[in-house]
């Protein structure tokens, strides 16, 4: 293998701090391959210095260097997150190409479910690719399963959208939106069939902790809705470490 498992760990803090930009930048139609970086307070052009990620926050203490604002903790955190992503695939994955592999799918699913965390949209330039992704995984490293793994995508979106089909005929709104489904069919084709329960479960209870924790911490009201992406891809990444494959 030309790059050894241990440079996903000091790219991470490098593909956080894109990630950062496409989550910021793509809710709200902006470029994020070609305009330049700059303070949201001062639009003042940050150099490379300004931008080296996790060590510039620190070293300017969270402030722009240019005109003082505070630059808030979202940049630290998301690339502290991609990095705990690729810390968690270094210990958990057998290694190789596969932990090059999990990390990528880790990143595409903390960029999907941090924007439905914000915005109630799972974007389709991440699920869609992500389906592509994992039928193409599947077909170079599992041919036998591709035919199995294509059936479990297609199941998954079906099933996530006759649920909503029939909770909105039940409630007259919305239960589950059609990002949903395109991630659970993303699931289906990288896992196959036979871990999609499994997902739909653990998703279940990790959303059901999200809501206990709101109602306590914001007063969540009964009838206001959460986003189930960022369950449902913390489910699906999980389930992906446990199968201890490629395929």
């Amino acid at each position: 293998m030309i790059f050894p498992d241990w440079m996903m760990l000091l790219a991470a803090p490098v593909i956080g701090s894109w990630l950062g930009v496409l989550i910021r930048r793509w809710p709200q139609g902006r470029p994020v391959a070609m305009a330049r970086s700059a303070c949201d307070a001062c639009g003042h052009r940050l150099g490379p210095l300004d931008m080296i990620p996790l060590a510039s926050f620190a070293l300017l203490r969270g402030h722009c260097r240019y005109c003082g604002a505070k630059i808030g903790w979202f940049y630290p955190a998301i690339e502290l997150a991609a990095l705990s992503v690729a810390a968690v695939v270094y210990y958990a994955s057998p290694g190789g190409w596969q932990n090059w592999i999990d990390t990528a799918l880790g990143w595409a699913l903390l960029t999907a479910a941090w924007i439905d965390a914000e915005t109630f949209r799972l974007p389709d330039i991440i699920t869609l690719p992500l389906i592509l992704a994992g039928l193409g995984v599947t077909w170079v490293y599992q041919p036998g399963d591709i035919y199995g793994h294509a059936a479990a995508a297609a199941l998954g979106y079906g099933a996530f959208r006759l649920l909503n089909a029939a909770y909105r005929a039940l409630k007259g709104r919305h239960g589950l939106g059609a990002g949903d489904a395109k991630l659970l069919a993303a699931a289906g084709a990288w896992l196959g069939l036979a871990p999609l329960p499994y997902v739909v479960m653990g998703a279940g209870l990790v959303g059901i902790g999200m809501v206990v924790v709101a109602s306590r911490a914001t007063g969540l009201r009964r009838d206001q809705p959460i986003p189930f992406g960022p369950a449902l891809a913390l489910a699906f990444f999980l389930a992906r470490l446990a199968a201890g494959r490629v395929g």
